[in-house]
């Protein structure tokens, strides 16, 4: 009865990585995406360290996963535009992510109803791990970008856009 569980989990979350992506791309046409964009969950390093975001971006970083979305990867020496490009790629990563941890919770909140109170806390389990921790790891790194870009002159910014 777990694989059942654990398998359609998985299956949910892979798809509302879909339909995050889908959502996200029409949302991106409107004002309101520019409001979306600078959501910032958790601000607080040691409460990222807590919740194991460390441990995730290691994860990430050293494993298979570093292959999903090669655009999120920086150089060595990367230019002012492609810090800039690389933030707006994490913004787009960050609130699919989101979209899709919605998404699941969806799905999360009829098991509850349904008195499916194992089935739902799996799929709440894969969907933290698969939606809710890549965006919380967006959020940090552009945080990271914003710190370093705030110490560049605004001209130089300007310049290469």
């Amino acid at each position: 009865m777990t694989l059942k569980y654990l398998t359609f989990s998985i299956s949910i979350c892979f798809i509302s990585w879909i339909v995050g992506m889908i959502i996200n791309f029409a949302l991106s046409k409107t004002e309101f995406y520019g409001k979306l964009s600078n959501i910032n969950c958790i601000r607080s390093t040691k409460l990222n360290k807590f919740i194991g975001l460390s441990i995730f971006k290691w994860i990430v970083k050293n494993t298979f996963f570093k292959f999903f979305n090669p655009k999120l990867q920086l150089k060595n020496k990367a230019t002012t535009k492609e810090l800039i490009d690389l933030r707006q790629e994490m913004t787009f990563a960050e609130i699919s992510h989101f979209i899709g941890f919605f998404f699941v919770m969806f799905f999360a909140t009829l098991k509850v109803l349904r008195a499916e109170f194992i089935f739902s806390a799996w799929i709440v389990f894969m969907n933290v791990l698969m939606n809710l921790y890549p965006s919380l790891l967006q959020q940090e790194n552009k945080r990271r970008i914003d710190h370093f870009l705030q110490r560049i002159p605004l001209k130089i910014i300007k310049k290469s856009l």
